[in-house]
This record gives structure tokens, sequence and C-alpha cells, in this order.
């Protein structure tokens, strides 16, 4: 029996970060939360005042015997603009920005190649922007957040196309 461990993801608006990690096998949970700031317990109007240093991103509880992390690293980079240093899409700002929160040296190695492995894809014509950061305490956001794309799927939908994120993966992806 492996041992759950946990991978932290920002990428912009949470609501659009936990529907694609979500009906994997071998991930337990997706929850939506902050972290990387400096303010304990934080509330999404304090994240958003841009006053906590807080990221808007994804806890991700995953059995690494049935998806590994390297999997997720995949499928994170296809999620984002991995390019844009300011936000994501529609949403500005430093809560909005990329960055992986390695737990461990190994994450942080797997990341460190992922990232090096996209740069010289060159799928991109800019430079990868995206942050590489040790794993802050993580704190889960307003239950109204949670499974936002289960509980608003219309709102969700609406927002994910409106914002130019359904497009540009679509483009870049082709998912």
């Amino acid at each position: 029996m492996s041992q759950l461990q946990k991978a932290t993801f920002a990428g912009g608006c949470f609501w659009c970060m936990v529907k694609p990690f979500d009906s994997y096998d071998g991930i337990e949970s997706v929850v939506s939360g902050y972290t990387g700031g400096h303010t304990e317990n934080p509330t999404y109007k304090e994240v958003c005042s841009e006053t906590t240093g807080h990221f808007e991103a994804v806890e991700i509880t995953y059995d690494p015997e049935r998806f590994s992390y390297e999997k997720l690293l995949e499928l994170y980079w296809q999620q984002i603009d991995p390019t844009d240093p300011g936000g994501q899409f529609h949403d500005r700002g430093n809560s909005y920005r990329t960055a992986i929160f390695y737990h461990n040296d190994e994450q942080r190695l797997l990341a460190e190649q992922s990232k090096k492995e996209l740069a010289e894809s060159e799928k991109f014509s800019k430079p990868i922007a995206t942050l590489l950061l040790e794993a802050k305490p993580f704190y889960p956001a307003e239950t109204y957040h949670q499974d936002y794309y289960k509980k608003n799927a219309f709102h969700y939908n609406l927002y994910r196309k409106g914002s130019g994120r359904a497009d540009f993966i679509d483009k870049h992806w082709g998912q």
C-alpha cells in the first residue's frame, strides 16, 4: 500500500484547476485554496486584495503508484498559459500567477525537468514564466469555491470560455 502524497499547483482561477485533475484513478481529492503568502487562514476577499502574498491554487492528494507526479505535471502545463507572468487570461494580479509548489526534492527536480522540457519544446515563443516554489501552508478556500465546476456548471463553463482559457488550451493542446 503506497502512501498518498500532495501536489500543489497555482494556475490562475482555482475554479478552472479542479476539473482537469478531478476524475482520474489515483487522485483522491482536489481542493481549491490559497498558498504561498504570509497571512494565516486568508479569505477570498483578502487574497483578491493582493495584500496576503497568496496564490489561488489547488492541492491534489494522489497515490503515486496509480497516478505519477510526472503525469500531474504534464496535465498541469496543459491547463495554463505558462508564459504569462502577470496572471492568467482575464484574471490579472499576483494571486493569479502560475506556480508549482514542490513538497520535496524529488518533486522539485521533476518540476525543474518538466519546465526545462517545455521551454525546449518551443511550443511557446515566449519564455516560461511559471514559478517553482517550495510548498508553504495551504489554506482551503471557502466552501462555495470547492467543486465549483460541479455546483455551478453553467457559470463555470461560461467563465472558462469567456476568460479565454478554453480557446487557449484548445489552440495549444487540442483539448
